[in-house]
Order: C-alpha cells, then sequence, then structure tokens
C-alpha cells in the first residue's frame, strides 16, 4: 500500500493526522483523571503538606490500596502534563522531586470559596456522560435531547427526581456564582447604581443573590425560582425568595438579573422569558453568559465551543454569538444593550427596555 505521494501528503503528515485522531481520542483521559484526583482529594492533601510532595509521600497520605501505589506516578504524570499540578525540586533530597499546586488545582481546593469541584463531579457523572454515548442516535431521530434519548425523560425532569443529581447542581451553580458576583463588585459594581429593587430569575439557592444584598443593602432583592427550588428558604434583612414560573410572570423591579439561565433554552423560549422580564423591569436586565467568539485564546474559544455543545446535548440550549443575543433582545422588545466582556470566558450584558 502506498504511504505517500497521493494528494501530496508526505509520511510525516499522515503519522501527524494518526497521532492527532489518537490525541483526540484519548482526551476524556485527561477530564476522568481530573475527576479521579478531587475524589481522592489530592489537591488538599498536597497543599496541607505545604511544601513539595513525593510520590512516596503523597501515596501514605491518600486512601489508596498499598497494591496500586506503584501506579500513582503513572497517574499523577498526566495531571502535571495537564497543569493541574507541577513539579518542584525537595529540599535537601538530592534531585528528587515534589508535586505543588498550580493555580488551577487551587481552584479544587475545599477551602477556596469558589472551588470547583462541584462542577467537575457534576458534569463528569456517568448521568451527564451517557448521553454522549447517543449522539449518532440522537442525530438520526426526533427525540429533543441526546439526554432524552439516553434517560428517556428532558433534563429538568429527571433533576426532579434525582435528588443527588439536583444537589450537585446547586452547589455548583453556587460556587461559580459566587466568582462570577466577586468579579462584578470588583469591575463593574456601577450596573446597580440607580436601582432600588432587583430580581434574580432562576437564581436557585440564592447565594449570588446574598453576595449582591450584602454589598447593597439599600437595594431590595428577589430570588425567584421554581417553587421547589425556593421551598424552605428564608427571608433575612434585604433579601426575599418568591417561587413561580419565568414563562409565566416575573415579579416587577427595578432591574432583574439571570446567571446561566439562557443557556439552557431555546432561542423562542429565550425570548419568551425575555419579554416576561421586560413586563415585569423598569430599567433593564443584567444577563451573565458568554458571548460567543468574543475571546483570542484558542483554549478559551474550544472550551466555550464545549459548553455550547454540552447545552444542546442536555437541555436544548446554546451559547450565543453577539448578533444571536442582539436578535433575542430586538425580538423581545428590548431597544439597546451593552456587553461587559469582564467575566473570562462569559460576559455581563445589559438590555434595555
Amino acid at each position: 500500500m502506498e504511504l505517500a505521494g497521493k494528494n501530496g501528503v508526505t509520511v510525516n503528515e499522515l503519522l501527524q493526522a494518526q497521532a492527532h485522531v489518537w490525541n483526540h481520542t484519548y482526551c476524556f483521559i485527561k477530564s476522568m483523571s481530573l475527576k479521579c484526583a478531587v475524589q481522592l482529594g489530592i489537591p488538599d492533601v498536597i497543599h496541607n503538606y505545604g511544601k513539595p510532595m513525593t510520590t512516596t509521600e503523597l501515596a501514605s497520605a491518600l486512601p489508596i490500596h498499598p497494591e496500586k501505589v506503584h501506579h500513582l506516578y503513572r497517574f499523577m504524570r498526566i495531571l502535571v502534563n495537564s497543569g493541574f499540578f507541577s513539579e518542584e525540586e525537595v529540599a535537601g533530597n538530592g534531585h528528587e522531586k515534589g508535586y505543588v499546586l498550580t493555580d488551577a488545582s487551587r481552584f479544587l481546593l475545599k477551602d477556596n470559596p469558589f472551588n470547583a469541584s462541584s462542577m467537575v463531579l457534576l458534569l463528569l457523572d456517568p448521568v451527564f456522560k451517557k448521553p454522549w454515548h447517543f449522539l449518532s442516535s440522537w442525530f438520526q431521530n426526533d427525540d429533543p435531547t441526546p439526554f432524552f434519548t439516553a434517560h428517556g425523560m428532558k433534563f429538568w425532569d429527571f433533576a426532579a427526581i434525582e435528588p443527588e443529581t439536583n444537589s450537585l447542581i446547586y452547589e455548583g451553580m453556587s460556587t461559580d456564582g459566587l466568582l462570577a458576583a466577586t468579579v462584578v463588585l470588583d469591575k463593574c459594581r456601577e450596573v446597580f447604581d440607580g436601582v432600588s429593587t432587583v430580581v434574580d430569575v432562576g437564581g436557585g439557592t440564592g447565594n449570588i443573590t446574598k453576595v449582591f444584598a450584602k454589598a447593597f443593602p439599600d437595594i431590595q432583592f428577589t430570588v425567584f425560582d421554581q417553587p421547589r427550588t425556593v421551598s424552605g428558604s428564608e427571608d433575612s434583612g434585604n433579601m426575599k425568595f418568591v417561587g413561580g414560573n419565568m414563562f409565566e410572570a416575573i415579579p416587577p423591579a427595578d432591574a432583574a438579573m439571570m446567571k446561566w439561565v439562557m443557556i439552557d433554552w431555546d432561542d423562542d423560549s429565550c425570548v419568551k422569558i425575555l419579554k416576561r422580564c421586560k413586563e415585569a423591569i423598569k430599567k433593564k436586565v443584567m444577563i451573565i453568559e458568554m458571548v460567543m467568539e468574543n475571546q483570542t485564546v484558542e483554549e478559551n474559544i474550544e472550551t466555550q465551543i464545549f459548553f455550547d455543545l454540552e447545552a444542546m446535548v442536555v437541555a436544548q440550549g446554546k451559547e450565543r454569538k453577539e448578533e444571536e443575543w442582539a436578535k433575542l433582545f430586538f425580538e423581545a422588545g428590548f431597544r439597546n444593550y451593552k456587553i461587559y466582556p469582564l467575566l473570562g470566558l462569559r460576559c455581563l450584558i445589559e438590555i434595555y427596555p
């Protein structure tokens, strides 16, 4: 069989293409290794040790079987290669190296208020991985999502009857919301100027709202979500909880805010939500979501694409470009909008009635 020459492809290019296919076939190893590191508590063990930790020292501190100890260095190698740990020479121990944290693994520490571990465990849970095995089947049937093909029901119906999944969702959203709120307060707190009432649409258990309510004691905040979600939550100070359906009516306020709500819905549903917001608010709606193609770093663009496909597979949702956002806003009756690219992969978008 002729290996090279056809279409001007060289042997080296063929081998590079093969390596590319293999690399992407095995990409799941990165994410599943990350999940394992979180489950074993490796970031906290290394953090608590306080200095570079050798493989032997790490093995003795982890809850692993003695017969598996000799595999640990191989496992840590992929985590180092993926940027979750780095290696430094151990003082007074020749050239032996030990593991230390990186910015990424510090983001997984239990005492980090922005801890991303819950989101890692949520998105890598078998409940969320199973639909990907049905992606090709979904492209050939009339099911709304691969999640429906895999589980026989829509995602939110599934979450309503699976308390463990539901708990992971709100825990992950809460820690992410805390980071988003902190960044907003640091970089553009003036978006709250001139408003005396704010409704957090799809606000869950209110973790992000609590941050804003503390920062702006003169503003009255309402957390609005499904009755089963806000049930048991108690009003406190300048913050209260209201149950309802955002497709039917939203509590009136000067401003509404939504974080990672629109990603879960198709365009028609988003327009309905926005119309209810327009009926309820006097001044503006603040949305924290991604704006596709607003990134310049290749890794960030790829991550946005990952989120878009996850939304497609799980919830009939999508990530949107600026022109797609604008189409929704104007179709819902809003007259203008402004984008603040201040939240890394996401933006704060203000829309005005």
